[in-house]
């Protein structure tokens, strides 16, 4: 059995991450997106709300199953007897760094295979980070993530608002 884990932070999940699902679901016999624990990212979401809004985003795809990690990549690739890393790749400027972090995973375990796969061309612009400074702002976040993940960055930036206005409110 092929199986492929498609690690990330997906904060949150986005279509262009789903493209990339869709394609590899087609490609493996099993996809894992592997969602990271990674605090130095101060993630907006936690790591299980983030779990949450990516199953519910490939609900529809039998092979994909989504799990979290907190430990080495290569550790969590092996404990899951899978033999392929899949990375997206948006952008040239991408691939400096994916390609030092394929190298430094080939070093540690030069079993596992790196796979780089780019969206298709109409979301290679798209970022976690560049959706939720539209959000942030009021922008339509609809062409970029699916409905849920567009409710819940609505719901978080109107908590976030809420609880400034009551600390402004309670500094008067």
């Amino acid at each position: 059995m092929q199986i492929a884990v498609y690690p990330g932070s997906f904060d949150p999940i986005t279509y262009g991450h789903l493209d990339v699902i869709q394609r590899a679901a087609r490609l493996f016999d099993q996809v894992i997106v592997a969602v990271a624990q990674n605090e130095e990212k101060h993630p907006f979401f936690t790591l299980e709300e983030r779990c949450k809004l990516a199953a519910t985003a490939t609900a529809g795809l039998a092979n994909v199953e989504v799990d979290s990690f907190r430990s080495l990549l290569i550790d969590y690739v092996l404990q899951r007897k899978a033999r392929v890393i899949l990375r997206g790749l948006r952008a040239v400027s991408d691939f400096e760094f994916e390609f030092q972090l394929a190298l430094t995973n080939r070093r540690i375990n030069e079993q596992i295979e790196t796979i780089f796969m780019m969206p298709r061309d109409t979301y290679t612009f798209l970022s976690s980070r560049i959706v939720k400074e539209v959000c942030r702002l009021g922008g339509d976040v609809s062409p970029f993530v699916p409905p849920p993940v567009r409710s819940a960055l609505q719901a978080r930036y109107a908590e976030l608002a809420e609880s400034a206005h009551c600390n402004r409110s309670h500094i008067g």
